[in-house]
């Protein structure tokens, strides 16, 4: 059986998780927090999620995505027709590259206790207010991300654009998702109406209960 290392806090492993369930994959789930085995040969720089598979590891959430699609390939998370297939990817990498991976350099503050420059901060908003604008071209919501049916671009989109709009209003006093014409909220309940959305939420939500636990005890709180 397959696999998937991560925790249920991580975007990029639901992302990995959500694919899974949509298809109906059977997989295991095992515990594993960023930096661990990092030199074990199961994900080099000790990055989640990485997976398990009978001819080994593979880790990057979108390689593993690609292999899952082409193991598994129904239901089809990727359209048959070669340019929607292209345009699909084309919207996964602008949301992990240019919105998620920008919009992550203002967790440490908005979610782990981190206090970062305000020039950091202004320069970090500057670049996300462009890529966002440059996302909602290519971003459909009729009524999935990428067109009229689920697809891949909907396990990056779902599990990435809350966050960059949560850290964005802790960090800069504004959502900048929403800001920029995007109807997040929208989407993201659209998503959940899915049981393998509501899954993963839950999974979510109960990892970050235990983490939340986890600090407490290791300051001394109750």
């Amino acid at each position: 059986m397959l696999k998937l290392y991560g925790f249920p806090l991580s975007n990029y492993y639901n992302k990995v998780k959500l694919a899974l369930l949509e298809k109906g994959v059977p997989f295991e789930e095992v515990l594993v927090h960023f930096g661990a085995e990092g030199k074990a040969g199961k994900s080099p720089l000790g990055k989640v999620p990485y997976i398990e598979t009978e001819q080994g590891f593979l880790c990057e959430s979108q390689a593993i995505m690609e292999y899952i699609e082409t193991r598994w390939p129904t239901p089809a998370l990727i359209p048959a027709d070669p340019w929607q297939a292209a345009k699909v990817r084309e919207l996964i990498t602008y949301c992990d590259l240019h919105v998620e991976l920008c919009a992550r350099q203002l967790y440490s503050q908005a979610f782990f206790g981190g206090t970062l420059p305000e020039k950091f901060i202004e320069r970090v908003k500057g670049d996300l207010i462009k890529n966002l604008a440059a996302f909602k071209q290519l971003v459909q919501f009729a009524p999935y991300a990428a067109g009229d049916t689920f697809t891949m671009a909907d396990c990056a989109v779902y599990v990435s654009l809350p966050l960059a709009a949560l850290a964005t209003k802790i960090v800069c006093g504004e959502d900048l998702v929403a800001a920029a014409g995007i109807d997040w909220k929208g989407y993201v309940k659209l998503i959940e109406a899915r049981p393998t959305a509501q899954k993963v939420a839950a999974d979510r939500k109960a990892d970050q209960v235990r983490a939340m636990g986890a600090a407490a005890a290791k300051s001394g709180g109750h």
